[in-house]
């Protein structure tokens, strides 16, 4: 596992750590022109939950990966958080903005895996 993809690991599970929802990660290795390789999204049910799981992802990449973002847009509302670490980019909806920006749709040419609920 290269160190891109441990990162993802790590970042999903800090997410799954705070109960983050409907968690999928988008591989976009195999793509030419995009953004970055990977983007995982997922979602809290509240603007509190939100921003913990920005916290508990932040958090678990520093600790265990070593590893800091380079930016982290929309962390005042937290209704959409987006954490860009340059080859991973971590996106945290509320479900209601989530499903209106639809982004695994987007990106529906590359592998989207589903990780499962940990309830």
């Amino acid at each position: 596992m290269d160190q891109t993809e441990e990162l993802v690991k790590t970042i999903v599970e800090g997410l799954q750590e705070k109960k983050g929802k409907n968690i999928v990660t988008v591989d976009l290795t195999q793509l030419s022109g995009s953004i970055c390789q990977y983007m995982i999204i997922c979602e809290g049910s509240t603007p509190t939950q939100v921003s913990a799981l920005s916290d508990s992802a932040w958090d678990f990449a520093h600790r265990k990966a070593g590893e800091k973002p380079l930016s982290i847009d929309g962390a005042q509302r937290a209704e959409w958080i987006g954490m860009d670490y340059g080859t991973v980019l971590v996106h945290i909806f509320l479900p209601e903005l989530r499903e209106f920006y639809n982004l695994e749709n987007l990106w529906s040419d590359a592998k989207v895996t589903q990780i499962a609920n940990l309830d």
